[in-house]
């Protein structure tokens, strides 16, 4: 059952939060050629989608942890060091993408589509940084399940 679980928690963690770290990387260098051109209905659809792909993966991406603590709780190890900073790292990477990423996304998606567009540099670099630091802590995350300090297959 361990194998199982494990299993569909890397398949998750590969299907679900590889798009997203795509796509929101994406974003904000679509939204920068959007603004700068005349005619951005082309950068506007290309936006949507990004965004809708980062929402949708987003929710889809609840199985990772789902199925990682199915998995830790079979396998014993919900107690070690490693997999407690994994899942605070995985609750912030969360957490900046509910409440920080997907939000300024829609945010310059809204604006870009007013007949006046008011977006400033600000906003874009905030959203990059944003993503970076999402991405920056699913790669922690990665490594460390890759590592996984104590651990007895001699990885």
């Amino acid at each position: 059952m361990t194998k199982f679980l494990l299993s569909v928690h890397v398949l998750a963690a590969i299907i679900a939060v590889g798009p997203v770290t795509v796509a929101a990387s994406m974003f904000p260098a679509v939204a920068r050629r959007a603004i700068a051109e005349p005619d951005a209905s082309e950068h506007i659809t290309t936006l949507r989608t990004l965004h809708r792909i980062c929402r949708v993966y987003a929710l889809i991406g609840l199985a990772v942890p789902v199925f990682g603590l199915a998995t830790g709780l079979s396998m014993g190890v919900l107690s070690d060091a490693w997999l407690t900073v994994s899942i605070g790292l995985t609750a912030a990477a969360a957490g900046i993408l509910a409440l920080l990423v997907l939000p300024d996304q829609a945010k310059i998606l809204a604006d870009l589509t007013t007949p006046a567009p008011v977006l400033d540099a600000k906003s874009r670099a905030t959203l990059a940084m944003f993503t970076g630091v999402f991405n920056l802590l699913w790669a922690v995350v990665t490594v460390l399940m890759i590592i996984r300090p104590g651990s007895t297959t001699g990885a």
